[in-house]
């Protein structure tokens, strides 16, 4: 089924879009910032958060990239180099932790992990209010945490 827009409606959309992607933006940003604050003794600040999560994802795309091609062109097909891609492409992105908040790579590495954990736990609790007030809610976080 083909969905054709009017002009006022297409603006309408790409604006929730829009709106969506920044609360989005802002909401992944709130982990890396409290793991940053933690682990950098209070220099982090949220804006620079902001603008490592922006960039970070965008940096390992483009080493994901880049390197899946050169290592496929240089060795071939091979399953194992998309392994090597992959860890590439995160060491790149740890790479944008450590640039975007002036410290050492294991700190960086230790501010991704602690962000990762304390954007699952936001998660599980966002869903366990949301599935309190809304029980019919699909949970956000990968299992399911309503009781049985």
């Amino acid at each position: 089924m083909l969905i054709v827009y009017s002009g006022a409606q297409l603006a309408i959309v790409t604006a929730a879009v829009i709106v969506a992607l920044l609360v989005l933006w802002i909401i992944v940003s709130i982990p890396v910032w409290i793991a940053a604050k933690i682990l950098t003794l209070g220099r982090a600040k949220f804006t620079r958060a902001m603008l490592v999560t922006a960039v970070g994802p965008i940096v390992y795309a483009v080493v994901f990239f880049l390197s899946t091609l050169i290592l496929t062109i240089t060795f071939g097909e091979r399953g194992l180099l998309i392994v090597l891609s992959f860890i590439i492409a995160f060491i790149a992105w740890i790479g944008v932790f450590k640039k975007g908040f002036e410290t050492g790579w294991l700190r960086a590495l230790a501010i991704a992990i602690l962000g990762i954990i304390v954007f699952s736990v936001m998660g599980i609790l966002i869903t366990l209010v949301m599935q309190m007030f809304v029980p019919s809610a699909p949970p956000i976080t990968p299992f399911p945490l309503q009781h049985v």
